[in-house]
């Protein structure tokens, strides 16, 4: 008499071992699954280890002896397991993707393997597993092991993690919208290009490149490519308001162009272009919020715009005008304090409607047009010889034209003076040392002025005038003037 089989089942090639339980079987002479007979081995009284034969469907297991043959117990022959799909059929190394496994025979699976790695898995059906890659290389083969064996192998491919080495630009407009063009190695295949938690539009031109647009953001984001290799390292992506233009400086010039305008507002570092209206302008960026920029030729009322990587601003109004350009011919004084501050005249013609005076590139302040060939300014801070020029609707003036030097000249500094006593009815040449003497104006012994004459910018020859007592000398010149030295009568 036979109790129980284990196992009950097994694949339809037959071959596996089947432990056949019962009592009084150490006589047994034959086993067999149906009418197919099974190699055994009679392991004791109760126990008889046999190989299945091959089979199909259910079939009844009896043992004989010489004492008859036992009562029947049911073995069920399995079909082997059939894989048709996998999806996806590619993941990233590092495993831990999910694959839906399709096919027949799934029900009882005991393994799920790729390559010779086991997978966590769950049979949804006996027509589908879920399972979890686990990490890997290469390509390999996906088997599925149930009782009734091991099914054929479908293809699965590690695809490495993408790597992303550069973006142009890497900057770019809040309001999104440019072309990114990234660069790197394993974009084949990417589904995802990320500005940030932000989804891009993008295009995969080869393994090596993809060209995405930018969507709308704020900040600096990391870009990221995703594949089924994974997702990629992050390179930083900035995004940059637009500019905001303020003011021009000034708003009108010549239909020649040529004239310097200054852009107020904010937004300016890193401009690409400034434009009025269609014409491109040369320009200087001085810092985030200014740029000097030369006019372009141009007629009537044009808007000008400063272009960056956060896009284009908004425009002012720029008017060429026929008005003609001013000319300066000569300037009352020609020298003055490195400190600036005095009053300098400028003549010329076309002043009328000046609106910005410079001395190099320092503006002076309080200008007063006093009529169409004259104006006065307070001369700036400066140093060395300089041009001057006067900026008008109709433009700037030309150095070429006229006398428009002005030279800033430093205080004067005595250092001795030789001799420093002399005869109270004067008439004495007193040598005055020193430093910046050139351009000596007045010399004084205490308040009454000396014939004098200036030899060097170190060395002015006084006449000592009649005096009394010691008396401080002093040198004066646009300069100012200088510290004193006493000079004694005797």
């Amino acid at each position: 008499m036979i109790s129980t089989l284990n196992p009950a089942q097994g694949p339809a090639v037959g071959g596996n071992q089947v432990i056949i339980s019962g009592v009084g079987l150490l006589g047994a002479t034959a086993v067999r699954f149906g009418t197919n007979s099974a190699i055994y081995a009679v392991v004791s009284n109760s126990s008889i280890r046999a190989i299945a034969p091959p089979g199909v469907g259910q079939t009844s297991v009896r043992v004989t002896s010489p004492t008859g043959t036992s009562n029947g117990l049911t073995y069920t022959y399995v079909p082997a397991p059939v894989l048709s799909g996998l999806v996806p059929g590619q993941g990233p190394t590092s495993g831990g993707n999910q694959v839906v496994l399709t096919g027949t025979g799934f029900t009882g699976a005991g393994a799920v393997r790729f390559g010779a790695a086991s997978a966590v898995f769950t049979v949804n059906s006996d027509t589908q597993i879920t399972a979890i890659a686990p990490p890997g290389s290469g390509s390999v083969p996906v088997t599925v092991t149930t009782p009734g064996g091991t099914s054929n192998g479908l293809t699965y491919t590690y695809v490495p993690a993408p790597v992303l080495s550069g973006l142009v630009p890497g900057q770019g407009p809040t309001s999104g919208g440019n072309q990114v063009v990234l660069t790197g190695t394993g974009f084949t295949g990417a589904g995802a290009v990320r500005f940030g938690a932000a989804s891009a539009v993008f295009t995969v031109n080869s393994d090596t490149q993809i060209t995405a647009i930018a969507p709308p953001g704020s900040g600096s984001v990391p870009v990221t490519v995703t594949t089924p290799g994974g997702t990629s390292n992050g390179l930083t992506y900035t995004y940059v308001p637009a500019p905001v233009l303020s003011g021009l400086v000034p708003g009108q010039g010549p239909t020649s162009g040529g004239n310097q305008v200054v852009l107020t507002g904010t937004g300016f570092t890193g401009a690409g272009a400034v434009r009025f209206g269609a014409a491109s302008a040369v320009f200087t960026v001085n810092s985030d919020t200014q740029i000097t920029a030369t006019a372009p030729p141009g007629s009537g009322s044009v808007p000008v715009t400063v272009t960056t990587p956060g896009g284009t601003s908004n425009s002012v109004t720029y008017t060429y005008t026929t008005t003609p350009a001013p000319t300066l011919t000569d300037l009352d004084p020609h020298f003055g304090p490195i400190s600036g501050g005095n009053t300098v005249t400028i003549f010329g013609t076309n002043l009328t409607g000046t609106t910005a005076v410079h001395f190099d590139a320092q503006a002076a302040s309080n200008i007063v047009v006093v009529g169409d060939n004259q104006i006065t300014v307070t001369a700036p801070a400066g140093t060395n010889t300089v041009v001057v020029t006067v900026t008008t609707p109709g433009g700037t003036s030309n150095a070429g034209i006229g006398n428009p030097y002005y030279t800033y000249v430093p205080q004067p500094a005595l250092t001795s003076l030789i001799p420093d006593t002399g005869p109270a009815t004067g008439g004495t040449n007193v040598t005055i040392n020193g430093t910046a003497l050139t351009y000596t104006d007045q010399v004084f012994f205490g308040a009454t002025p000396a014939v004098f004459a200036a030899i060097s910018d170190t060395i002015v020859l006084a006449t000592s005038p009649p005096g009394v007592g010691s008396v401080p000398v002093t040198i004066h010149s646009p300069g100012g003037t200088s510290n004193s030295l006493t000079y004694t009568y005797e």
